[in-house]
């Protein structure tokens, strides 16, 4: 009786676990001098994310930052700008496709994507913002992963 008992329990505690949402992650995007892709690199440079999930951008090689491209996030979403060589944490909420760049090696073509859930009701903006050709490049095999 008593193992009928335990099985009954374990069976509605594996129900209730599985109705409980996941616990939000947290990635980590490393903002490097040199790294997978050539100079003025994040690493990953595509992210794909859950609501509620953040990254952490490390400012692993120091003269770095993330700010949010202009016309490349979801609207409503929050702007981001983060500090020179400091380290952030950015939480997404909102659904859509973000485009991110270090300001000071944007030209350079250091840029990142994320996307967060399964909505890319942006993903045609976001792919029509204009770049400098080394930029653009850097983009497309993102935009690609996006898809």
């Amino acid at each position: 009786m008593a193992l009928k008992h335990l099985m009954v329990a374990v069976t509605l505690l594996s129900g209730v676990a599985s109705a409980l949402p996941a616990a939000a992650e947290e990635f980590t995007v490393k903002a490097l001098n040199n790294g997978p892709g050539g100079s003025m690199v994040f690493d990953p440079a595509f992210v794909k994310l859950k609501p509620g999930d953040s990254i952490k951008f490390v400012q692993t090689d120091k003269g770095h930052n993330v700010e949010t491209i202009k016309g490349m996030a979801p609207e409503g979403a929050e702007y981001v700008k983060t500090v020179v060589s400091q380290d952030a944490v950015v939480k997404f909420d909102k659904e859509g496709v973000y485009g991110f760049k270090c300001a000071p090696h944007y030209i350079m073509g250091m840029v990142a994507l994320v996307v967060v859930g399964d909505k890319r009701d942006n993903l045609e903006a976001a792919k029509s913002v204009p770049h400098n050709k080394l930029t653009q490049k850097r983009f497309e095999p993102l935009f690609a992963q996006a898809q």
